[in-house]
């Protein structure tokens, strides 16, 4: 049985229980990723609104700080945002993350996975990246969606839910 749909704004998130839908991305080498290599581990796609700001940066080094629990739990981190290669390179070496960065600078991914939505700015309404987060399992299919990321605690409840997963699996 699978989970309803959860609206946000004008668009739906994915489902929980289905495949997440493949995709090819460039990170921030020029490398090309696509979510059908990763599979057999378990994956975090988080979407972020924009390189070197604040909560990204909070949230990204977050991430990076406890990479070695990611590892140990088999999860590899993809970050989407529509920032440029170039951009997240800056972005990646700077803060020296051990994870990749997608481009998607035509925000095709971000739309199909929900995250482009209507936001609001001091009291101006606009179309944006919800920072927003899906965890996929070995098997290429959602168990977790993460839709209100709190950027400096998202690591240790993704790392949290991941631990769950495996006791579950025990």
């Amino acid at each position: 049985m699978t989970e309803p749909l959860i609206p946000s704004a004008d668009k739906f998130m994915l489902k929980l229980n289905t495949k997440a839908p493949s995709f090819s991305l460039l990170d921030q080498d020029g490398k090309t990723h696509s979510l059908i290599d990763y599979r057999g581990g378990w994956v975090l796609i988080y979407f972020y609104p924009k390189d070197d700001t604040p909560g990204c940066i909070k949230e990204a080094c977050s991430i990076r700080d406890n990479w070695p629990k990611f590892e140990k739990l088999d999860c590899i981190v993809l970050g989407i945002s529509a920032d440029s290669v170039k951009s997240h390179e800056k972005f990646s070496k700077k803060y020296k993350l051990p994870f990749v960065i997608l481009a998607d600078h035509k925000k095709e991914i971000i739309k199909m996975y929900g995250a482009w939505q209507k936001k609001k700015f001091m009291g101006k309404e606009y179309m944006g990246i919800k920072r927003m987060s899906y965890l996929v399992n070995p098997e290429g299919a959602i168990v977790k969606v993460y839709p209100e990321v709190k950027a400096e605690k998202h690591a240790d409840e993704v790392l949290s839910d991941l631990m769950s997963f495996y006791r579950d699996k025990k």
